[in-house]
């Protein structure tokens, strides 16, 4: 397509998560920036996993910037999996969040909200499908949640990436139990993580019953690394390993989000930072 339609389509399909490039010189304005997404695939080592003739799963795809990582990487095959945020309304979304901000007001379950969830059109659906279309990309796709799909009919892949995901589940090691099920060889796991100075001893999780953190009431739980690595073990990975690097102190927007859950009242003996906790889960 000519380069104004294609702008033009990416303005109908915002607001967009990723920055992708549709085209040359086209990236979509993306709430993670291309430098995020650079320095996200790095933290991910995945120069250290040769993705070449591999099968890839992408749970929570989104509008598929890591699928069409894994494709460019030489993978075989890949299949962005999600239902969520393609169900979502995301402008609707956004514009719910906003307005509880300002109100003081608790965010609701969004699937919940009338209006925002919308599983028969797929709404947030709609930057993913431009995105394989503008760039002849071969990558599958399926509408599903890991938690209520049957393993055996989803298939096994060489590679598995559960990227943001585990901290949205109810039940996390249900969660990693089913992705071990499905995972040929190695899944990687990226998550938000807690690490409480004098505490990294004792597996821990961190338990949300709100929406506290980042205004999101489908954040559930936050682990700390043995936590996580317990987590993976006991779901049936049989080698855990940690590719991130525990902070010595947060990053500026983790700060932030520390600051907002004290101010909460979420305030620990030892103030706890949160950070972003990526671990290779082997079979």
């Amino acid at each position: 397509m000519k380069p104004e339609e294609l702008r033009e389509r990416i303005a109908q399909a915002a607001p967009w998560w990723h920055s992708i490039e549709l085209a040359p010189g086209i990236v979509t304005p993306g709430r993670k920036t291309p430098e995020i997404l650079a320095g996200e695939v790095a933290a991910m080592r995945l120069d250290a996993l040769d993705l070449r003739d591999k099968s890839v799963i992408d749970i929570g795809a989104w509008d598929g910037f890591f699928s069409f990582e894994a494709e460019r990487r030489g993978a075989a095959s890949v299949l962005a999996f999600d239902h969520f945020v393609w169900s979502l309304d995301l402008a609707k979304a956004s514009a719910y969040r906003t307005d509880c901000q300002e109100r003081g007001v608790p965010v609701e379950p969004l699937e919940a909200v009338p209006g925002l969830w919308c599983p028969d059109t797929l709404p947030g659906k709609r930057g993913f499908d431009l995105a394989c279309e503008a760039r002849g990309s071969r990558v599958g796709w399926r509408v599903g949640d890991l938690m209520t799909a049957d393993p055996e009919a989803l298939g096994r892949f060489d590679v598995a990436f559960y990227l943001g995901v585990l901290y949205h589940l109810r039940n996390p090691l249900d969660g990693l139990t089913r992705l071990a099920a499905i995972t040929r060889e190695v899944a990687i796991v990226e998550t938000h993580a807690i690490l409480i100075p004098g505490r990294e001893d004792r597996a821990l999780c961190e338990f949300f019953d709100d929406s506290a953190l980042n205004d999101d009431a489908s954040n559930w739980w936050v682990p700390n690394e043995k936590a996580l690595v317990g987590l993976c073990r006991a779901a049936g990975f049989r080698k855990v390993e940690c590719v991130s690097e525990k902070p010595a102190e947060p990053t500026p927007r983790e700060r932030n989000l520390s600051q907002r859950l004290r101010n909460k009242k979420y305030r620990k003996p030892r103030d706890p930072i949160y950070y972003r906790a990526i671990v290779h889960a082997w079979k």
